[in-house]
């Protein structure tokens, strides 16, 4: 007689799912773990005294679907490094499969050459991320789409949106509100910030001198700001020089209350003193990077995307759709 072996599909009951966290940001990772209901497995992340770094799992992740969190986070190299080993790890461990779920890419920036003699490191980061051993990234608010196509394996990008526009239907009455995109590479976005909000749409108009990082002149707005109230959004702040050359125009051209908004607070020196001074009243950022007490001021507010990674993290392992999270509206 024949014996028959069903091989199907994994049953969802029998799947395990670990969340494991690096020294980046574990606050979010806790955060995300208690969303899902289950603990962090430790990773017993440590240094050699060369500064090598070394990593072992508490426990066995054979045949688990393992998330490993860490948000690239200055020192930006250390935390990169760090995520590599701890896939590379859950992959010698047996891990079933192997999500980076990254909440803030590191590099992201360096997507193109914008110059001959330059390297494309966003390109560079997916390579090392696929080599580690990783089968899916999980990113939030990625600086441009076109980095979703630098990787050989699936994709998850997650928006902030959600997030930032249940925090305007709360706090400002969109009727009177104007978003501003601070460039032309955020113009979209912004739109459908506007479309969701019912409200208006209005432009900065900026340009970078050739050969030059962390440096943007903000020439002149396009729409109708005299009078309003403006929230700037943009995808992140570093060292804030942008963001306050559109604020101090948006204030020349008679704008009333500005906000500024963004997902990825970077805050690099001297950004703190540039938004504290600057003509705005509230900065609206999450937490998908880090913010320690050095980096908080009187105008900062931070909100919480856990549940948006950890809605993500959800689908993923129930195999399920992650777009239907945002309504299929999760693409640059």
């Amino acid at each position: 007689m024949r014996t028959l072996y069903h091989c199907g599909v994994e049953s969802l009951s029998k799947r395990r799912l670990v969340i494991v966290t690096g020294r980046c940001h574990p606050a979010l990772a806790k955060d995300i773990a208690g969303q899902l209901g289950v603990e962090l497995t430790e990773a017993n992340l440590r240094e050699f005294a060369n500064g090598e770094i070394h990593c072992r799992f508490d426990e066995s992740i054979r045949g688990a679907h393992v998330f490993i969190v860490q948000t690239h986070s200055s020192p930006v190299n250390d935390a990169v490094m760090e995520q590599l080993i701890m896939i590379d790890a859950a992959k010698r461990a047996s891990a079933k499969s192997i999500t980076a779920v990254i909440p803030n890419y590191g590099y992201a920036r360096q997507d193109r050459k914008s110059t001959g003699r330059e390297p494309i490191t966003a390109k560079l980061i997916a390579d090392m991320l696929q080599t580690a051993g990783a089968n899916r990234v999980l990113s939030v608010d990625f600086h441009s789409g076109q980095i979703q196509g630098f990787f050989d394996i699936p994709v998850d990008h997650l928006v902030a949106a959600p997030v930032l526009e249940d925090y305007l239907k709360t706090n400002a009455d969109t009727n009177a509100l104007v978003v501003v995109a601070p460039d032309a590479g955020r113009v979209k976005v912004a739109e459908r910030y506007a479309q969701h909000l019912g409200c208006d749409l209005a432009l900065v108009h900026k340009t970078r001198p050739r050969g030059t990082a962390n440096v943007a002149e903000a020439r002149h707005i396009v729409g109708d700001v005299a009078g309003r109230h403006c929230v700037l959004i943009d995808d992140m702040i570093d060292t804030a020089g942008t963001i306050v050359a559109a604020c101090d125009l948006l204030k020349a051209q008679g704008a009333g209350e500005i906000w500024v908004m963004a997902t990825h607070a970077l805050f690099s020196p001297p950004a703190v003193d540039r938004l504290f001074n600057a003509p705005v009243s509230r900065v609206i950022v999450t937490d998908t990077l880090p913010l320690g007490p050095e980096r908080r001021f009187e105008k900062l507010e931070v909100l919480s995307v856990a549940s948006i990674v950890a809605n993500a993290i959800s689908a993923i392992f129930e195999d399920s759709s992650v777009s239907d999270i945002f309504g299929g509206e999760n693409l640059l």
